[in-house]
């Protein structure tokens, strides 16, 4: 599903250059629930935008579905992340004048889906998520949990590959952390493909694979003992 060999990222910081991503190779296949943990400066972030076509790189290769990811304009671009890609964040990124049902029916509405249809869509998903009878309430009549279900749903409405969630649970207490995880679980044991950024060890054991950089390299990789995580 994701196929990166030999990837550089390097930015220009004035005079001087940081060189970020220090030659990662890393695999994902279909279905896995990936953890990527690092601290701050690891390039985890960095590592996460490349995949999810926010930020170019600069030597080596991503492969996308087996779609070499190279040079794209951001029309190009914008396509295959709708096509391909879902996203969750750390601040949810809802729109706070429109109601749940209506964060969760604008990527369809993008996609050119009739309004009919989306509209129908986004109330399943906000189901799938146990958020159908807040449907019409505003963002900030949600607490932070409901808020980033849906903010999942919005990133599942339009049925990506690959889920990215980028601190999904940052700004959650650990009990709501842990409701989130659980559904990203549940998501992920229908077939999805996620990726999580996180800094918290419980959350990270809560996926199969755990992935840690360090100064922009993969300094473990290790497969998740789901029995005894959970």
């Amino acid at each position: 599903m994701i196929s990166i060999k030999g990837l550089h990222k390097s930015y220009q910081m004035g005079s001087n250059s940081l060189h970020v991503l220090k030659g990662i190779d890393f695999e994902v296949k279909e279905g896995e629930l990936v953890a990527i943990m690092g601290s701050s400066g690891s390039g985890k972030s960095t590592l996460l935008n490349i995949i999810g076509m926010l930020d170019n790189h600069d030597k080596g290769s991503y492969k996308l579905d087996d779609v070499l990811i190279k040079n794209l304009n951001e029309t190009k671009a914008a396509n295959y992340r709708n096509k391909f890609l879902g996203f969750v964040f750390q601040s949810f990124n809802l729109i706070n004048y429109k109601s749940a049902h209506e964060n969760v029916i604008l990527p369809l509405y993008y996609q050119g889906i009739g309004r009919k249809k989306r509209e129908v869509k986004a109330m399943k998903y906000l189901d799938d998520v146990g958020l159908k009878n807040w449907a019409t309430h505003m963002p900030n009549e949600l607490s932070g949990g409901q808020k980033q279900r849906v903010a999942i749903a919005r990133a599942m409405v339009s049925e990506p590959k690959v889920l990215l969630a980028d601190e999904p649970t940052g700004a959650l207490d650990s009990k709501t952390s842990k409701e989130v995880m659980d559904l990203i679980q549940k998501i992920n044991k229908s077939g999805k493909t996620i990726l999580v950024v996180t800094h918290e060890e419980d959350i990270a054991q809560m996926c199969k694979r755990v992935v840690r950089l360090k100064d922009g390299v993969i300094v473990e990789d290790k497969k998740i003992n789901q029995k005894k995580a959970l």
